[in-house]
């Protein structure tokens, strides 16, 4: 089941839900509106390697904003730090970015209990598009889990993005055994 606002609001109060920056209007019916963060990266290399680590240059949106150009994955990140302790949230992209072409996320919309971030997102767009800094770019809708948790997002020894960042993080498939 979904949390709605009024169960969203109470696991705060809780302690089970962080958002930083938190603004009550941002809280949707059933989902919390997240921004755009004030950092964006592409990678260095025109072909990537899942076995290499590929490198991004990182670099601030510009006040008046920074045009997206097709054929180039973006990565950006929530202006949000968020924690959730006892609910499985997902990232989705906003309709009224969706109805600019502007796709937030190519896979990874799933968090899982104990992620303690800001969320990278994986940036593509279908035609140019100016975005800003600071404009709603998702919406995290929080999911009750069943059962019990033993290897909480936060505690695991190889979870690959655990640590606090404020820019966007690159791919750390390098970092996995296969």
């Amino acid at each position: 089941m979904i949390l709605t606002d009024q169960q969203i609001l109470a696991e705060m109060a809780k302690g089970t839900i962080l958002v930083e920056p938190f603004n009550r209007s941002s809280l949707g019916t059933n989902s919390y509106d997240v921004h755009l963060g004030r950092y964006l990266a592409t990678y260095r290399d025109e072909i990537l390697d899942a076995r290499l680590h590929n490198e991004i240059d990182v670099f601030e949106i510009p006040q008046e904003g920074y045009v997206l150009r097709p054929e180039t994955l973006y990565l950006g990140v929530t202006l949000e730090y968020t924690e959730t302790h006892a609910h499985v949230p997902f990232l989705e992209g906003k309709s009224s970015v969706g109805r600019l072409g502007i796709d937030i996320h190519a896979t990874a919309g799933k968090g899982d209990v104990g992620f303690c971030n800001t969320w990278t997102l994986e940036i593509s767009v279908t035609q140019p598009v100016r975005i800003y800094y600071g404009m709603p770019i998702g919406q995290l809708i929080y999911f009750e889990v069943s059962g019990g948790i033993d290897n909480y997002y936060n505690q695991k020894v190889n979870a690959k993005y655990n640590k606090r960042t404020i820019t966007p993080v690159e791919s750390m498939m390098w970092k996995n055994e296969w």
